[in-house]
């Protein structure tokens, strides 16, 4: 079992003990777990400050008591808070009694967990054969993917409840956080509600699996842009890839109402991440990243293996399940009870859910409006939105078209290659998937001049669900990224780009704009100049107009132009 690279790669990074062929855990810890799994009566773990001096004495047993793997100050006083005194008796008496019991039980199975973990002959259940799907450390610019069964991620998270992971050595390798005693530490330093309502999402959750294990299955990838030329991989584009796409703009569909993970569709939906996967989840954070943790917990898992995201990188999560429901947002956040997930399972067992989490620029005041900001931007959104599995299929668009295949060949610079591994799991992806994610259903038309003009067949691709990421705590203007993620979905050949604006005021005229662009057939090319000729303006202090406010005067020559009716800003 040593002798596994994927596992000695994570092994440090777990907190069961490895030897010869078997994982394990001390005999100390044994016995403290099958005192838990025993009840209350046996353990006497009947309160929040018992609770914690029993994760105290886990942690000894497994030699976390060095000040690098030391615990938040407050976290002791943070469990007693919540258990003891917020939560009420009735059920207090439940989890003590039936709760943690389970959780104990399958912390006792987690080295047997992990062993057929990779014992399985793929990692996958057979699905994907040669491609390395184990848990492991992913790297950055290492594209790759983890599959990870929802027992094993209970298990996982059982660890982070009781503190179990070490953390010297996550801070040198770029890892977020992944114990859960900050959480509780900031319930007591700062009391707030929206705290308190995060904490009962995860201990609903736990309540939920200690009920009913669900069997279903998890996959994480991190999706790299390669900075080198790396065929038959898209790389990271240039400014000329961007201004020269003869690609149509996709179908743009404007929200008023409603939150991305309810949307009625199937999509690939955006997490407003942080560069660390999760973002404030596990301490005091709880805008859109933080509150999608906490309703399907099971994302925090990839916080245990996933270091934070380089410009090229992205993360998509596909699988997990919803266990909650809220109302509120921020300081409004409200647990409003369980969520039964009734979304359907892929090939591989996976819910069709799909999240991919890209991180924007924090705080960029005027210099988002720099050619370099906005590439940034542009080519992190189409990191995530692109399917590496169909770019095969996506350069032969370009055949006859030396200018668009030569955008996509060799316009890259870098040191980043793409491994044959992830071609041979993207080429398994899209041999094994169903219909909406597998053979490349997207034909395009071409004009007598070579222009591509319009989309067709693609009824069966996976859009992208989205809002105003970027925007809000992390700064951005609302117009600019809107029109950046259309024109990264749209050169990623998604169908459509569904778009929540949660009430924005810049935004109120985002239908009119959208259907005017798309009125007039612009490409994502045409849409990219105009939005770099904006942001120019906006730099040299020519224009403080939002992008929407000035493209349509611009535009007013035209007899379409004068057609369109804007309603004034309320």
């Amino acid at each position: 079992m040593e002798d596994r690279e994927d596992l000695r790669s994570i092994l440090a990074y777990l907190p069961v003990v490895s030897r010869s062929s078997s994982l394990f855990w001390p005999s100390q810890v044994v016995e403290a777990l099958k005192a838990l799994s025993s009840g209350p009566h046996h353990s006497r773990v009947d309160s929040g400050e018992v609770l914690f001096l029993a994760i105290a004495d886990l942690r000894q047993s497994l030699s976390l008591t060095h000040f690098s793997d030391s615990l938040a100050f407050a976290a002791a006083d943070g469990y007693s808070l919540f258990f003891d005194d917020l939560m009420s008796r009735a059920e207090a008496a439940k989890w003590f009694g039936e709760v943690v019991p389970v959780m104990a039980n399958l912390l006792l199975r987690l080295p047997s967990l992990l062993e057929a973990h990779y014992a399985d002959a793929d990692g996958n259940g057979g699905r994907m054969e040669g491609v390395k799907t184990r848990l492991r450390i992913l790297e950055s610019q290492e594209a790759g993917i983890v599959f990870l069964s929802q027992e094993l991620i209970g298990a996982l998270l059982a660890c982070s409840f009781f503190c179990l992971f070490p953390i010297a050595n996550r801070g040198p390798k770029h890892l977020p956080t992944i114990n859960f005693d900050h959480l509780f530490a900031s319930l007591y330093e700062s009391y707030s509600v929206q705290q308190e309502n995060k904490i009962k999402c995860i201990t609903h959750y736990f309540e939920r699996i200690c009920s009913h294990l669900p069997v279903g299955v998890v996959s994480f990838e991190r999706k790299v842009l390669p900075l080198e030329h790396s065929p038959p991989c898209v790389s990271y584009p240039k400014a000329d890839y961007w201004s020269k796409s003869s690609i149509p703009l996709c179908c743009f569909k404007v929200c008023r109402s409603g939150l991305i993970e309810d949307h009625s569709c199937e999509g690939l939906e955006v997490d407003f991440a942080n560069k660390y996967l999760g973002g404030g989840a596990l301490n005091r954070g709880c805008v859109q990243e933080e509150i999608r943790f906490m309703i399907n917990p099971e994302l925090i898992a990839g916080m245990l293996f996933l270091p934070s995201m380089a410009d090229n990188e992205a993360i998509e999560i596909v699988g997990t399940e919803r266990f909650s429901n809220y109302t509120g947002y921020a300081s409004s956040f409200c647990y409003r009870g369980d969520n039964i997930d009734k979304v359907d399972l892929d090939s591989m067992g996976r819910r069709r859910t799909r999240i991919i989490a890209i991180d924007a620029l924090c705080n960029p005041g005027k210099k988002q409006f720099r050619l370099g900001c906005l590439l940034r931007e542009i080519n992190k959104a189409f990191c995530g939105f692109f399917d590496q599995s169909r770019c095969q299929q996506y350069q032969r668009l370009f055949e006859g078209d030396d200018s668009c295949r030569t955008q996509i060949d060799h316009d890259v610079e870098g040191p980043v290659a793409m491994s044959g591994d992830l071609l041979l799991r993207h080429e398994a992806l899209s041999l094994t998937s169903e219909s909406s994610e597998g053979i490349f259903a997207d034909r395009l038309i071409r004009s007598s001049g070579g222009k591509i003009i319009q989309h067709v067949d693609h009824q069966d691709q996976i859009g992208i669900v989205t809002g105003n990421w970027g925007c809000g705590a992390f700064g951005g203007d609302p117009e600019l990224k809107a029109t950046i993620q259309w024109l990264a979905a749209s050169q990623a050949l998604r169908p459509f780009i569904s778009y929540y604006t949660f009430g924005v005021e810049a935004l109120q005229t985002l239908d009119q704009v959208t259907e005017w662009i798309l009125s007039h057939e612009w490409t994502v090319g045409e849409l990219w100049n105009v939005l770099v000729d904006y942001s120019a303006q906006r730099l040299k202090g020519e224009t403080d107009l939002g992008f929407f406010s000035w493209l349509l005067p611009s535009l007013s020559s035209t007899s379409d132009a004068m057609k369109l009716d804007v309603p004034q800003t309320p």
